[in-house]
């Protein structure tokens, strides 16, 4: 039989790339960039800049009026508000940006199928892991500690003791550091079980809230019975209650359950040890939760 002359190769100029392979971590740090600007709207369109910039300037404007008061009563000797305290005090802004941008960061690859594209490139699954969750806590971190250096230089500015209030300046950025971290994962691993960005907000709002108003409904019945013994173990139950206790233990700041009393070092160190699991857990589901490339 004779061969089959039909089939022919053609060199039509194609050459083989033979530039610079910059690998995983460029692609990491990439990926790490445009997850954060993202998280701002940065290079995105003008609609989807409006609420985070909206949340982040309302988390600002509390703090200049904290700054103002200061400085214009007289005699005073140091900010109304503790550093530790101001996150805590604005929980629900918090809880809605990271409500409105956690699904923006993963929902959308999901929705879209551009995961296994991610995949496809020297990029791997801890790569796009890591990169997400250090963009959205980096994200949350400025989002929380900005407001608190507008009160650091506003308490400069108005002569308080220097030391006094780099001090707790620095308690209360290891304060937000910790909470940046813990919703960043808890906020992400909610926002990936779903490719539909509604359920993924919903999601969040529900881990956040819902487990901060029983355990507070919980410690307030406690303290009116005189059971104040309960009120620190009934804190390790939600996300904020968590960083109320650990800050309250360690970072020299005001505890919000009721009586004003935080938990004890001792609790204390239970508490830090829940937040730790719960980071490494939410990280270890996130890991999980993308095993596969054709999500």
């Amino acid at each position: 039989m004779a061969p089959d002359t039909s089939t022919q190769i053609h060199n039509i100029g194609y050459r083989s790339y033979e530039g610079a392979r910059l690998g995983r971590a460029y692609a990491r740090k990439s990926l790490f960039s445009q997850s954060l600007r993202g998280a701002y709207g940065l290079g995105r369109s003008a609609k989807s800049k409006a609420l985070p910039m909206l949340l982040f300037a309302v988390m600002c404007v509390p703090a200049l009026i904290i700054v103002a008061i200061a400085i214009a009563v007289p005699g005073s000797t140091s900010l109304p508000i503790k550093y530790t305290t101001y996150a805590l005090t604005t929980q629900v802004i918090i809880g809605l940006y990271l409500a409105s941008q956690a699904p923006q960061s993963v929902s959308r690859d999901l929705r879209f199928k551009t995961v296994p594209l991610y995949f496809s490139r020297p990029i791997e699954r801890i790569d796009y892991v890591l990169a997400k969750f250090a963009a959205m806590a980096s994200a949350l971190f400025i989002l929380t500690a900005t407001p608190l250096l507008i009160m650091w230089i506003g308490s400069l500015l108005a002569k308080f003791d220097f030391a006094d209030q780099t001090k707790g300046f620095a308690q209360g950025l290891v304060s937000v550091l910790l909470l940046s971290v813990l919703f960043a994962g808890l906020g992400l691993i909610m926002a990936a079980l779903t490719p539909r960005r509604g359920f993924g907000v919903a999601a969040i709002i529900a881990v956040l809230l819902i487990p901060y108003g029983a355990v507070t409904a919980v410690q307030g019945i406690a303290y009116s019975t005189g059971s104040n013994g309960a009120i620190e173990w009934m804190g390790l139950f939600s996300p904020i209650s968590l960083i109320d206790g650990v800050q309250a233990a360690f970072l020299g700041g005001t505890s919000a359950f009721p009586g004003g009393e935080g938990p004890s070092a001792g609790v204390g160190f239970v508490y830090l040890l829940v937040v730790l699991a719960l980071i490494a857990g939410s990280y270890a589901a996130l890991m999980a939760r993308y095993r596969k490339a054709g999500l």
